[in-house]
């Protein structure tokens, strides 16, 4: 066993010669010499020692039982065996093999007797999952607190589930984790909370906390739009300029394609998967956009190899966008093939070229394997060079979020960095005009170093609209299941700092301060995917969560917080009806039926392939009858794109002037929006004026007097501002013809 874990772990090390070689007798065609990456990396991967890939380990522990000699050896592996097995989704054989072996377990092995017992309810849970909320799916399915169509109709799974659950709260009733799941298998039957024994049950988790909102609806089904997938990134923008927001969609399982969904300006959407070539590329736990090479088009950044370590060696991809429907890899040709575990990295002008460069935060999560972030810098002929080391943020760190902003409006972007081992670096652009790109990490200073929690998903943002950029960055410290968590929150006790979101409030003298609990920021989140937009118009922006933890335990709800006057932030998950409790990746902001308000799509699925579920895309009703603005950038010296271009909107609202600020880019860390600015402005009756600040010029341009409602393009240097009409979307009425894009199909 010694020698075969030396093996692997060379095995794992030489990946990047593998890929090298790889490259080198590929096919001329670049999109082929992706895939043949890709395929490589999927073999290397194939590892008893990876826990991201339960099929090798599934081989291995079958091997193990072959040699095992006596009863005690023989039980913990088939224990192993029925843990992986449910990781691909055979709940049937999981719990065969655990109902089995419970009965075999000695009395006195009781920690051994309680993991398989809770092996046994996971996996009626799960089974009753598979049997009611993906064979059977509705867009109710495992939204919490479940209700509706949501409650199952087979409830076989659920009961199995909540006698082996009930049976572990006789033996310990202090295990919160399975108190939560059994409230949460008492919903799924309908009988929540009438029907839990009173010592057991949590009241409250049906509570509505945001009267007046309302609930939005899950539309994915009629849409199309209900790719099953593990668990990935998501991207809503135009990509073929003709003014409508399509889709674009990953998944991290190298066996699992893109997927893209064009809008056809109709309320349907076609899939294009195969025909943009973008079916063919496999993996991708994150998406992100942008129009590296200034042709007016947006391309495709694929981020891969996150959480998987050594066997995380996975290529990402620059998918170039042609213009004519379809997308090429260029990734070798533009000198950013690397092999290194990453799901973060933002693009923005690092050095006001007018050409944007990429910051990829890497993840170390062993110091013989180092991983440093990755800063390449524009060539401005469609190549980069990688220049991290020589720039000063060659952090070395398990980094899962990156963002970039200008936070204290010195007309440099810099990056702020969150990581696992609790360090946030915040790294000053100290750039001089025509010099090199120089960075210089100032998180001590500006009052953030002093912060050990270790955190996920973040950016930049102007929560409160008095424009300057302040941090949001999502804890997710833990040592127990997030179900342990939930069950300690609902029943009123205080789980400690896990998993919660932390505020950062510009204090305009490059320091920041936490105002968090000041900010009504104080419940359990634990996020992974993450983004924000203005849900009702207000002009202020609001938040949804993926609470992605890979554990099947970890069974908790997505959330949705709405932020009220730039001063506290309302948990309106509930009332909004999307807590998901399947496991919520790469989340997008937007406006897909075009009638005025954002709407929220979600990737949907986890680490496993037994772990893949149908994605999400949240209706807003419209919660009010509150304004809006959409302003489209281009820039011309500045980055084709806009990205760091910063726009004001000044209104009045009930004779109160108002200023609404944003900077152009796609949102958080872990999804993306379309980089055309949604700008909610109340109950203004005009727009009194839009400021456009661009970076490479530091010109500032003004419109004055634009009426609410409008879709506008504002070309820098064009003192003409262009107004674009779209038609708005009956998805309701689309939904009928049948014309989605991805039937959800149930993969296992």
């Amino acid at each position: 066993m010694k020698l075969f874990s030396i093996f692997t772990i060379a095995a794992a090390a030489s990946l990047p010669v593998l890929f090298q070689a790889c490259s080198s007798h590929a096919s001329p065609n670049p999109n082929q010499e992706m895939v043949q990456l890709l395929a490589a990396a999927d073999k290397a991967s194939y590892n008893n020692n990876n826990s991201f890939y339960p099929e090798a380990r599934l081989q291995y522990f079958d091997s193990l039982l072959r040699e095992s000699h006596n009863e005690t050896d023989s039980s913990f592996v088939q224990y192993a065996i029925a843990r992986t097995l449910l990781e691909l989704g055979d709940e049937e054989k999981a719990m065969q093999i655990s109902e089995a072996l419970v009965r075999r377990i000695p009395v006195y092995e009781q920690a051994h007797r309680r993991a398989v017992l809770k092996t046994i309810a996971i996996a009626c849970l799960r089974l009753g999952e598979r049997t009611n909320c993906i064979k059977s799916h509705t867009g109710e399915s495992c939204v919490f607190p479940i209700a509706g169509k949501g409650i199952h109709a087979d409830k076989a799974g659920s009961r199995r589930a909540i006698s082996a659950y009930e049976e572990l709260l006789r033996e310990d009733p202090t295990d919160f984790e399975s108190r939560w799941l059994l409230n949460i298998a008492y919903m799924t039957i309908g009988e929540y909370p009438a029907g839990v024994p009173a010592s057991l049950v949590i009241p409250g988790l049906d509570a509505d906390t945001a009267a007046g909102f309302k609930p939005f609806t899950d539309i994915a089904i009629s849409t199309g739009l209900n790719t099953n997938n593990m668990a990935g990134g998501s991207i809503v923008d135009d990509f073929n300029n003709d003014g409508y927001l399509d889709l674009v969609t990953s998944s991290w399982g190298l066996r699992q394609n893109m997927h893209y969904c064009r809008n056809n300006s109709n309320g349907t959407f076609s899939d294009e998967s195969a025909l943009s070539g973008l079916q063919q590329f496999t993996g991708g736990l994150n998406l992100i956009q942008a129009d590296y090479n200034n042709d007016g088009l947006k391309d495709i950044f694929v981020l891969r190899g996150a959480w998987k370590g050594r066997f995380g060696k996975e290529p990402n991809s620059l998918l170039k966008n042609n213009g004519d429907g379809t997308f090429t890899d260029v990734t070798k040709a533009s000198g950013l093939l690397s092999f290194h575990p990453t799901q973060t990295a933002t693009w923005a002008d690092f050095n006001n070229d007018g050409w944007l460069d990429l910051f990829i935060g890497n993840e170390t999560s062993e110091a013989a394997d180092p991983n440093p972030c990755e800063l390449y810098i524009n060539n401005k002929n469609g190549t980069f060079a990688e220049q991290a080391a020589k720039a000063g943020c060659a952090i070395v760190a398990f980094v899962k979020g990156v963002t970039s902003g200008d936070y204290d409006k010195d007309g440099l972007t810099d990056i702020f960095v969150s990581t696992l081992d609790g360090r946030k670096a915040l790294l000053k652009n100290m750039t001089k005009p025509g010099g090199t790109v120089q960075f210089t990490d100032v998180a001590g200073p500006a009052g953030l170093a002093s912060n050990k929690t270790r955190t996920f998903p973040t950016w930049f943002w102007d929560y409160d609209n008095d424009g300057w950029l302040d941090i949001l960055v999502s804890g997710y410290e833990f040592e127990q299941s997030l179900a342990w968590y939930a069950g300690q929150e609902g029943l009123g006790r205080d789980p400690g700092p896990s998993g919660h979101l932390i505020l950062f409030r510009n204090k305009h003298d490059g320091t920041f301060e936490d105002v968090s609990k000041q900010a009504g920021l104080h419940r359990l989140v634990f996020a992974m995917g993450a983004n924000f937009g203005d849900i009702d118009n207000d002009g202020y922006l609001d938040m949804y969560f993926g609470t992605g933890n890979p554990l099947y335990q970890s069974l908790v709800p997505n959330k949705m917080f709405r932020n009220k006057g730039g001063k506290q932030f309302e948990d309106v998950t509930t009332a909004a009806r999307v807590g998901n409790l399947q496991k919520g990746h790469g989340v997008s902001f937007a406006d897909l039926d075009n009638d005025g308000d954002q709407d929220v799509y979600v990737e949907m699925g986890g680490a496993y392939t037994g772990d893949a579920y149908q994605n999400s895309l949240y209706l807003n009703p419209g919660q009010n009858n509150n304004q809006w603005i959409n302003i489209c950038l281009e820039g011309t010296k500045t980055n084709r794109s806009a990205i760091g271009a910063k726009i004001k909107v000044v209104f009045k609202e009930k004779g109160v002037v108002r200023e609404v600020y944003r900077d152009v880019n796609s949102g958080g860390s872990f999804g993306s929006n379309p980089l055309m600015q949604h700008i909610g402005i109340g109950q203004a009756v005009a727009v009194e004026r839009i400021e456009v600040s661009w970076p490479v010029s530091g010109a500032v341009q003004l419109f004055n007097n634009i009426e609410p409602g409008a879709n506008v393009l504002i070309k820098e240097g064009d003192n003409v501002l262009k107004r674009r009409t779209v038609k708005k979307a009956d998805f309701a009425l689309a939904g009928d013809k049948l014309l989605g894009c991805t039937p959800a199909t149930d993969h296992h």
